[in-house]
């Protein structure tokens, strides 16, 4: 017990010494003018190119991946539905299903299912 206590002391502290190591030596210096600039073959940039990002976009494809995940989630409980007491099954399945209904309602109450406004 004490040896594997060592070991993992050991190990910790290295961790932290190159940790420590890494960002120190990996200082950037943030008031370059040419890395902040957006690159473009060396030419001066026609707009800017740090122009404003849909937060609605952004919201909307958070969700699609909540509800991608889900829809993998649901997937295996069909092939598990053979091998498993059916009530069981169905209780589980019905819950699980509820609780995605419960989620696109509030969403959907929410208004973040709507594109325009």
């Amino acid at each position: 017990m004490f040896m594997m206590f060592s070991i993992a002391t050991i190990i910790m502290i290295l961790s932290i010494v190159v940790m420590l190591i890494a960002s120190l030596l990996s200082k950037k210096s943030f008031y370059d003018r040419e890395k902040n600039s957006p690159f473009e073959c060396g030419f001066d940039p026609k707009c800017s190119a740090r122009i404003p990002f849909s937060l609605h976009f952004f919201l909307i494809a958070i969700i699609f991946l909540i509800f991608d995940v889900e829809i993998a989630l649901l997937l295996p409980v069909i092939i598990i539905m053979k091998y498993s007491n059916m009530m069981i099954w169905l209780s589980t399945s019905m819950f699980f299903l509820f609780i995605l209904l419960i989620g696109l309602y509030h969403e959907w109450n929410q208004g973040a299912l709507e594109w325009t406004n």
